[in-house]
């Protein structure tokens, strides 16, 4: 990579992690998105892990003392039963899929029947979550939509979203780093200035974001954050959905 494409995704780093610091979502769905256009999907992958993990990383530490341990112990147990199974079928999906799948995903959270609503301190349904997000992880590169609709829809406040899901998110990107970086037939490698400057940036953009949040109140974070995950998950599904009739169309001819 140039110097000056190293240096926009350093600029856009930073500001996809100033929008998940904020929301504590968002950000690294719009990443993935920019990566998967710029890369091959395994190298996507290990850059977008290595860049979320130390966002969601600096973030959890920022919000420690609102981190709520239990749903986050539950959520791995899933974690741990999704890489397992990936790790024997060893499945790539192909970028149209991937963001349409990206997509999708918030808005069949959404239409589970009413006595299904999502519940963080539920046990079997942080397994279940987990299992699904992970799975979701391993295919498109983030969870974070079906994440954000699971915990919105308990009683945590916004910094308690904010933590506890940036804790189950470090778990989940070391996950996928492990799998695209060693397990996969096609694993990845990664320039190490790059990777310096993902890090770097979205230790920045995640504490940029601090007062701001605090300066929000609950009802404002949750009105913005479901906007938010709505606006982007459209995007996908019509990308994903271009990419997915202009292939179709090239192999008819």
């Amino acid at each position: 990579m140039t110097p000056l494409l190293i240096a926009a995704l350093g600029l856009l780093m930073v500001a996809t992690a100033f929008l998940s610091g904020l929301f504590g979502m968002a950000g690294g769905m719009i990443l993935i998105g920019v990566l998967l256009a710029l890369m091959p999907l395994p190298t996507a992958m290990v850059l977008h892990a290595i860049t979320q993990m130390a966002s969601n990383g600096w973030r959890a530490f920022l919000w420690r003392a609102h981190i709520r341990w239990r749903p986050v112990a539950v959520y791995l147990i899933g974690c741990a039963l999704a890489l397992g199974l990936w790790s024997l079928t060893r499945y790539v999906p192909d970028k149209p899929i991937a963001l349409l799948l990206l997509g999708v995903t918030p808005f069949m959270a959404r239409l589970m029947p009413a006595n299904l609503k999502p519940d963080p301190d539920s046990i079997w349904q942080g397994s279940f979550y987990g299992f699904i997000c992970m799975g979701l992880m391993l295919m498109t590169g983030v969870s974070g939509p079906l994440m954000d609709t699971f915990f919105l829809g308990g009683k945590f406040d916004r910094r308690e979203i904010v933590a506890t899901k940036a804790t189950c998110q470090v778990a989940s990107h070391l996950v996928k780093l492990v799998y695209f970086g060693g397990i996969i037939d096609q694993a990845a490698s990664l320039d190490p200035v790059l990777a310096a400057v993902a890090i770097a940036a979205s230790m920045l953009g995640t504490t940029l974001a601090r007062r701001i949040l605090e300066a929000m109140s609950d009802a404002q974070f949750r009105t913005w954050a479901g906007r938010l995950i709505t606006t982007v998950a459209s995007y996908y599904i019509l990308y994903g959905g271009w990419l997915l009739v202009t292939r179709s169309s090239a192999m008819a001819f």
